[in-house]
């Protein structure tokens, strides 16, 4: 019996019956490398789909950013609906590594700030992996950093099952032992507290409290609560709670890298000492002894990732464990998994491109002494050990990488073209016009306003594309300025904040973005008629062959979708950009009148793909900010003098997480916005 149930909204149509068969076929044969070339718009996740469902294997998908994973995720999840489809991306909201600076003499910290709810979706992918057959997993290159040994994190779990002999003092002890702090405040994933004759914990990887009811020294039921309204949802005879924290050990291996870790600890003083490098030696004494204290003590310490080769029994430059390790393998140890990596002309070389980088940071770390030599082991996969660890792969681009294309060729590979979308569409016409102001003619920005104005008028949105976050931000404010609805999107904003952007965009709340390199690949927004590519003769990465198509593909999902590249200069890349584009429409438009085809716009449903990463807080905020708008909007004044005092009386009543909500409601109503600001440094003036 098949493990995946595609839910098919409509059958393929277009290239994509071919495409489906083709890769299909490919995948039986035993084909290694295949790739999907897909014109931006055809329908690429969908035929994917069909493929996953046809070849029913557990499926890694790996995007080259969070916003795409997220709107894959989001689109795979439609598909199947009664699979398991998860995210799987860096917990991060912001990341500062640890690093030395040598000629500055200055050490940098660690500083990290780790959203909760991404960090339950980690654990819920993971525990999926363990668990079932039928399951998706879209990641980020997230996905080849190291992460715990599925093995112990399998091990190490606690099983509860209704009836069973079990005290609450026992059940205390065994939770505390996978990491569940105890707490007598609301309960946060990882986190226990007792209840009378009752235990309550939430478990990392879903939103739900379990109740544990006690009969004497037996488990007398395990109910679910709503985490809001503590109402109970089911009981449930049996539950399987895995580990808090993804770096598990049980007490036995624990003590084994202790000693592996204090004999490393002594080498290095050794070394160290021959060298007469004795500030090195006493600083890396100080911080070993410092961390195994804590790991005696308590299991844990901060930075234990820097010591899981210990940990995992790992041979010092073996790799470590990753996502990649929880998918499920064939007894010879080959992967026994799908691998499709989205938007391949950018996800492969991001993914090639972070050993490099994290083993020279490492190796200054290690040489004055603020990590032992070991946590080198603590690092993304090389490429080649990536390559060896995932199995058959299709590449899936509009722009095929030179890697996917020397790979993808026969007799290990194959390349299968999508070129004709389902609804006809063709590539959107391109227009050339200056940069400079001449004459009447008033330059790129003004241009590209007055033709955006139009589009917006007939319901349409418009695309801006700047070299520079500066330039997206400072023109954003000037068509703020204009009296236009517009916003900016680049990588400084955060990981939920910009697919909400995404989301306000298509539903209208503004008509024009502004971005960088966040507009190019993958971003389904059918409403767009019109992009604007400022500069762009500006030959290099942003103006690349490759980036000029994928940008251009923005315009590709609308019947109306028009590109306005602004040049001076008839440039390589921007030659053979329009030269495929067009050589593209000549293809679709020739296959439309053969068949009788009108073209029509892309329907897509407006979905908001962050309401998995939303945070109880955020969702009931969000409600509240619903709910007071109008009385804001009337007399604003009052309204906020309204909230004080309820957060005032919430305070009074030791009400903590109410006057939490009344506090950021206030901030959002009064416009104290935290993403970042740079300052201005121009205006745009007509030209």
């Amino acid at each position: 019996m098949a493990n995946f149930k595609l839910h098919i909204p409509f059958p393929p149509a277009g290239d994509q019956p071919s495409a489906i068969e083709g890769l299909v076929a490919g995948v039986k044969k035993g084909l290694r490398h295949q790739t999907l070339l897909g014109a931006t718009g055809t329908g690429k996740t969908y035929s994917i789909a069909n493929v996953i469902a046809q070849v029913d294997k557990p499926t890694l998908v790996l995007a080259h950013n969070k916003t795409l994973a997220a709107q894959l995720a989001q689109e795979y999840r439609e598909f199947f609906p009664e699979n398991a489809v998860h995210y799987f991306v860096s917990y991060y909201d912001y990341y500062q590594p640890e690093a030395y600076i040598a000629h500055s003499d200055t050490y940098i910290e660690k500083e990290a700030m780790v959203n909760a709810e991404i960090d339950r979706l980690r654990h819920a992918a993971t525990q999926a992996l363990l668990t079932r057959k039928d399951v998706i997993i879209v990641a980020s290159v997230s996905a080849i950093y190291g992460l715990g040994s599925p093995e112990q994190y399998e091990k190490v779990h606690v099983k509860l099952v209704k009836g069973a002999e079990e005290s609450r003092a026992a059940l205390i002890r065994k939770l505390v032992g996978i990491y569940f702090e105890r707490t007598n405040a609301d309960l946060e994933p990882g986190q226990l507290r007792a209840v009378g004759n009752m235990l309550e914990f939430m478990p990392v990887n879903e939103r739900s409290i379990f109740r544990i009811r006690f009969d004497e020294d037996r488990i007398a039921a395990i109910e679910c609560l709503d985490p809001v309204s503590r109402a109970l949802t089911k009981e449930v005879d049996s539950a399987f709670i895995f580990p808090a924290k993804h770096f598990v050990t049980n007490e036995d291996e624990r003590n084994r890298a202790v000693e592996d870790i204090k004999a490393e600890l002594e080498e290095q003083l050794a070394k160290f000492k021959r060298e007469e490098k004795l500030l090195e030696a006493e600083r890396i004494k100080r911080r070993t002894l410092h961390d195994l204290a804590l790991i005696r003590e308590i299991g844990y310490t901060s930075g234990i990732e820097n010591y899981s080769r210990h940990f995992d029994g790992r041979a010092a430059g073996e790799p470590p464990h990753t996502l990649l390790s929880y998918f499920p393998h064939k007894k010879d140890g080959s992967a026994d998994f799908l691998t499709v990596i989205d938007e391949s002309h950018v996800t492969v070389s991001q993914i090639g491109g972070m050993f490099a980088g994290d083993r020279s940071r490492k190796d200054m770390l290690v040489e004055h002494g603020f990590r032992l030599p070991s946590a080198r082991d603590n690092r993304p996969l090389m490429f080649e050990e990536f390559e060896e660890r995932i199995g058959q792969v299709i590449y899936t681009s509009a722009t095929p990488g030179p890697y996917e294309r020397e790979h993808s060729v026969e007799p290990e590979g194959q390349i299968v073209q999508q070129i004709i979308r389902p609804t006809g569409l063709i590539d959107p016409e391109l227009v050339v016009r200056p940069i400079a102001q001449t004459g009447e003619y008033r330059g790129q920005v003004a241009d590209f306003i007055e033709e955006a104005e139009i589009v917006i008028k007939r319901g349409g949105r418009a695309l801006a594309t700047t070299l520079t976050k500066q330039m997206a931000e400072d023109l954003s404010e000037f068509l703020k300025e204009r009296g236009i609805k517009a916003e900016y999107l680049h990588s400084d904003i955060k990981t939920i904040e910009r697919i909400d952007i995404l989301t306000n965009f298509r539903k209208g709340v503004f008509d024009i973005l502004v971005g960088v390199n966040l507009l190019r690949e993958g971003l389904d927004l059918p409403e767009v008629e019109l992009v604007g590519i400022l500069d762009a003769d500006k030959e290099g990465f942003l103006r690349s062959e490759t980036s000029l198509i994928q940008t251009i593909g923005r315009a590709a999902r609308n019947v109306l979708g028009r590109v306005l590249l602004y040049a001076d200069v008839m440039t390589g890349s921007l030659d053979r950009a329009i030269k495929e584009t067009n050589r593209r429409r000549d293809i679709q438009l020739a296959y439309n009148e053969k068949h009788g085809i009108t073209p029509a716009t892309i329907k897509k449903e407006i979905r908001d793909i962050a309401e998995s990463m939303r945070s109880e807080h955020q969702k009931t905020l969000q409600s509240l900010l619903e709910v007071d708008a109008q009385v804001f909007a009337n007399d604003p004044k009052a309204l906020i003098k309204e909230l004080r005092g309820r957060m005032e009386t919430a305070v009074e009543e030791l009400d903590f997480e109410t006057a939490a909500l009344i506090r950021d409601e206030i901030y959002q109503l009064e416009g104290k916005e935290t993403k970042p600001k740079r300052p201005r440094k121009k205006k745009f003036g007509s030209g």
